[in-house]
């Protein structure tokens, strides 16, 4: 039996974002193994000669894949801007070559992209989606709207996957509550707005030292510790940094409760892997959110409001019951929704009906 290959392209599997994550993720599954897939990456964080370096290596790396080894399939991982450029320019590559192509679109912001573009760089997007064997969207709403970009597009969504774990124990015999930020420590974040919220908490409604809050992220690092040390919050607030995947994956196990009240977001990989640990997660009502959670597994607060931050703060750390049942229901959905299993045998099957 000829053996089926696929080609993924995507950004550096060493960068930060929900496209490595989710290709990480992928490839400890058995899709790897049963379409040989071979992975280049167009994409590394650097300055721009080395950025231009690594795509002009991916490129030639790409022709030669496409020529030599004839992969059955080819399947573009993109956000939007220079991700879009680059992605694009491989995808009619593959046209010109006769290898399916299967454009996956993980930026929920897309659409704006593509209504900041002049009329004729309008016309290549839609057109370069158009001419795509499959398009993928993070979630229902977007499909829909790539669809009105695209209208000859056959578009799909398969929504961001993990491996459900175990859900995270609870404190007992008076160990603190650990509440964890994940993401870039920045406004956009809501990171700063989350400090301030803590301030209040600590300050109205819950003891000092009957929670812990641990930031995680790269971003103005620097800024929002001197932010907690003005407040006086040093013994109660750890602004980590940038981490290691080994060691986020330690402060899962280790946390409750993930809260990220963001002002815009696609579908977040960090909530995903708080709910595959059973966190309870505190979320604002932006960009694809809540095709993933609703209020039976997450709590939703508005954007900016660090009062009412506090508030649903200071409730789920003094309500165990609430806190470990919302944990119980998001690992639930997790196994139901966004299950890596479901996600590479959704894959499959679309490669197998476009592949040659």
């Amino acid at each position: 039996m000829t053996q089926r290959r696929a080609l993924w392209v995507s950004t550096s599997l060493k960068t930060k974002g929900g496209i490595s994550s989710f290709v990480n993720v992928m490839r400890e599954t058995p899709l790897w193994d049963r379409w040989h897939v071979r992975h280049l990456a167009t994409h590394q964080d650097g300055a721009a000669p080395v950025k231009l370096l690594k795509f002009a290596r991916a490129l030639g790396g790409v022709l030669w894949e496409l020529v030599v080894h004839r992969p059955n399939v080819m399947h573009l991982h993109m956000s939007s801007y220079g991700s879009f450029a680059r992605k694009s320019l491989i995808a009619w590559c593959g046209r010109l070559a006769h290898v399916p192509v299967v454009i996956h679109v993980h930026d929920g912001r897309f659409e704006l992209f593509f209504k900041r573009c002049p009329r004729g760089v309008q016309r290549y997007i839609s057109a370069t989606l158009n001419r795509a064997d499959v398009v993928i969207a993070l979630g229902e709403t977007w499909a829909g709207r790539l669809a009105m970009i695209a209208p000859q597009a056959y578009v799909i969504a398969i929504p961001n996957a993990v491996t459900p774990r175990a859900q995270a124990p609870q404190p007992h015999g008076g160990q603190p509550v650990n509440v964890l930020f994940l993401g870039r420590i920045s406004d956009q974040k809501g990171a700063f707005r989350l400090i301030d919220a803590w301030a209040l908490m600590t300050n109205a409604s819950v003891n000092r030292g009957a929670a812990r809050l641990t930031l995680a992220g790269d971003g103005s690092v620097q800024e929002a510790r001197e932010r907690v040390q003005q407040l006086g919050l040093v013994d109660d607030i750890h602004v980590r940094g940038w981490t290691a995947p080994a060691e986020v994956e330690a402060l899962l196990q280790s946390s409750q409760v993930l809260v990220l009240p963001s002002r815009s977001e696609g579908q977040p990989m960090a909530v995903l892997e708080a709910m595959a640990h059973g966190l309870c997660v505190v979320v604002t009502d932006v960009g694809g959110i809540s095709d993933m959670v609703d209020g039976t597994c997450a709590v939703f607060v508005p954007v900016d409001d660090s009062h009412f931050l506090a508030t649903a703060l200071g409730s789920l750390i003094t309500d165990h019951a609430r806190r470990e049942r919302l944990g119980a229901a998001a690992l639930q959905r997790v196994r139901e929704r966004f299950d890596a299993d479901v996600a590479w045998r959704t894959l499959d099957a679309i490669y197998e009906k476009v592949a040659r």
